[in-house]
């Protein structure tokens, strides 16, 4: 039997914003892909069965309200900033999935003080070495989200058949954020590498063997831009690990904070 995880709504510099809470054990906010959140996951039962998990929608995202003036994913970090604030949280474990986790980068730099550890899986932010992340803006739901996985039968575990269908309208809307907040330049900060220097948390970074999305150069980066950090690298996993690999997603974040 999965958790039944309460849903609420919290004011966020007058912005609505909506999140889950389930499970028990140390506190764990976990930010989701650029796609929007479709609610409550798999994944999320499994990482609730160790920690006191809270996944919001990210601001402009799904049923939180829209910053319209937001430009930048460091604008979302900093309304996530107040999020932590407003629900009192401490000793956080920060736990990004693609543009979550680099939103959860982008926090870290500026406010690690109630953050115990940082997880950033897939995430963009950096501008890769080599290569190129993969522009989302002119593909569909169903393009883009098999893309993300290393197989469609992968795909269709996680999401089903009629999920192109169902997640249209929340697509439509979430790309449109992700257009106003990463496009210019497209999916990369150039302030952010540098300043991940700053980061004195353990950082754990993950990356799916065959992510097509954000390549694995830029997990290379990330660790070696964040003084305390490994790379972890999960085969037959695209960009989706936690849902692909959900198991062994939860160990490594579990072993990695000593649980």
């Amino acid at each position: 039997m999965g958790i039944n995880p309460s849903e609420t709504q919290v004011e966020v510099a007058g912005l609505s914003v909506r999140y889950f809470r389930g499970g028990s054990g140390p506190v764990a906010l976990k930010l989701h892909h650029s796609t929007g959140n479709p609610g409550w996951m798999a994944s999320d039962d499994a990482l609730a069965e160790k920690f006191d998990l809270i996944v919001p929608d990210l601001p402009g995202y799904n049923q939180s309200d829209r910053p319209v003036w937001a430009r930048s994913v460091r604008d979302i970090a900093i309304l996530m900033k107040r999020f932590i604030e407003e629900l009192q949280l401490k000793n956080v474990t920060l736990i990004g999935c693609g543009l979550g986790g680099w939103v959860a980068a982008e926090l870290a730099t500026m406010y690690d003080t109630e953050l115990s550890n940082l997880v950033v899986s897939g995430a963009p932010g950096i501008k890769p070495n080599e290569g190129f992340i993969e522009d989302q803006i002119m593909m569909d739901w169903e393009e883009y989200v098999q893309l993300s996985f290393s197989s469609a039968e992968n795909y269709l575990e996680t999401y089903g058949e009629d999920a192109a269908e169902v997640y249209k309208e929340l697509w439509d809307y979430s790309r449109e954020m992700t257009a106003r907040l990463t496009w210019k330049p497209w999916m990369y900060n150039k302030s952010l590498e540098p300043l991940l220097k700053l980061v004195n948390i353990p950082s754990l970074i993950i990356w799916g063997a065959e992510d097509r999305i954000t390549p694995i150069i830029c997990g290379e980066q990330y660790r070696d831009a964040l003084p305390n950090s490994s790379l972890q690298v999960i085969e037959n996993a695209g960009h989706c690990v936690e849902h692909e690999e959900t198991g062994k997603f939860v160990e490594l974040v579990s072993e990695f904070i000593g649980r």
